[in-house]
């Protein structure tokens, strides 16, 4: 399955590529995420719970990144196993660009398949799963750079 998408993120490219490196905000922003570890040079280490269809399993995985320009761009590399649900591999390529009022404008692309258990689901609930696993992802990703909305309050100013 291939995916592509861009968001717009309202804070500094060099804030947005440290996030994405980052452990702690990694399992904030990955839907399912009971550990994440590890570091850009070594990789990381996740295990993720989730439910695809009739299908609940527990993922163990490893993502490599290269091909890492800072503040720029980024290659991402992973696999995960899920037991007899099966496996998940895939990668993506993610940019940074400048975006509006000091913003990031973020782009991915991403490819991955998906074997055993998993595989038998088809391919609309799959791809439906990985769009929405995605778009949970980096919506995350967006509230924890952005904070909560400013809802401005008359009785503190």
């Amino acid at each position: 399955m291939q995916m592509s998408d861009t968001r717009e993120i309202q804070a500094d490219p060099a804030i947005v590529y440290a996030a994405l490196q980052d452990p702690k905000v990694l399992k904030t922003c990955i839907a399912g995420a009971t550990e994440v570890t590890g570091t850009p040079q070594d990789g990381y280490t996740a295990t993720v719970v989730q439910k695809v269809g009739p299908v609940r399993a527990t993922f163990k995985g490893h993502v490599t990144m290269s091909d890492m320009v800072e503040n720029r761009s980024m290659k991402l590399a992973g696999e995960g196993k899920g037991g007899v649900a099966g496996f998940a591999k895939g990668g993506a390529d993610v940019t940074l660009a400048p975006g509006t009022d000091g913003g990031t404008l973020l782009s991915y692309n991403v490819e991955s398949k998906v074997g055993g258990k998993l595989a038998q689901l088809g391919n609309r609930l799959i791809d439906g799963f990985a769009k929405k696993m995605a778009d949970q992802f980096f919506a995350r990703l967006k509230d924890e750079l952005e904070g909560p909305k400013n809802n401005a309050d008359p009785a503190n100013s």
